[in-house]
């Protein structure tokens, strides 16, 4: 009965606050083009939402973050906790944090005025002549001095196991130049599973290990670098069980 009450107060204060703060602080960002105001509100209510539904977050590695250069941060996926858990555990990069999203999200009416001004980009799966342009504009911003999040599972995982890797956010690091920074995160699954709309107060771990970096690979390097990254996220999975 508790998790109810919870995931409801939680879901009650999450549209309030899109719908309430959502347009006016959208509004006062585009007309001073500033982003930092989009970032700081995002993070009040992901940050809120989190405590509210009782999740709460243990971080081993956060020394890893780079927070003087930009990167490209590959985390697993298995359910919709992981994203607001890694926003918050990545605020330190704030505004300097992007994301590659899937172009279905573009549907939201709010959320992708939000996302356009923050730069984030979204990409169509299975469309290459969509993907190869959005990845060469995430590259751009990366040596503008942005990182980026992906999901390089490209879906959630149903039994936690990990997915087979896309290349498309390998691809963006090296044609960067930025380090990947392989990130681990356990117990989201149980705070919420794939097709579940409750919401279970647990301990979520977040494991960052060490940047694997790609300065002086060429795009014959992709593979090695995905695999690195999967090694690393597995080997940090495998600790926590």
């Amino acid at each position: 009965m508790l998790p109810a009450i919870r995931s409801l107060a939680t879901y009650v204060f999450i549209a309030l606050y899109v719908l309430v703060l959502g347009p006016p602080c959208l509004l006062i960002a585009l007309l001073f083009r500033s982003p930092a105001l989009l970032y700081r509100v995002g993070h009040f209510g992901v940050w809120t939402g989190l405590r509210l539904s009782g999740i709460t977050m243990v971080v081993e590695g956060a020394e890893h973050i780079q927070l003087g250069r930009p990167a490209v941060y590959a985390a697993n996926h298995t359910s919709q906790v992981e994203p607001p858990v890694i926003f918050d555990t990545l605020s330190g990069l704030f505004p300097r944090l992007r994301i590659l999203y899937k172009a279905e999200l573009r549907k939201l009416p709010i959320l992708v005025r939000a996302f356009d001004l923050a730069g984030f980009i979204p990409l169509e799966r299975g469309n290459r002549d969509q993907s190869l342009p959005a990845i060469d504009r995430a590259a751009e911003a990366i040596r503008e001095g942005n990182s980026f999040l992906i999901f390089p599972e490209g879906t959630r995982s149903r039994t936690g196991e990990l997915l087979p890797f896309k290349k498309g956010g390998f691809i963006l690091a090296i044609k960067g130049q930025a380090p990947i920074v392989p990130i681990a995160i356990s117990g989201a699954r149980a705070a919420m599973r794939k097709g579940s709309v409750l919401i279970y107060p647990v301990t979520v771990h977040v494991r960052i290990a060490p940047p694997i970096e790609t300065a002086g690979m060429t795009l014959d390097d992709r593979d090695l670098v995905v695999n690195a990254a999967r090694r690393q996220i597995e080997e940090m999975l495998n600790r926590s069980t």
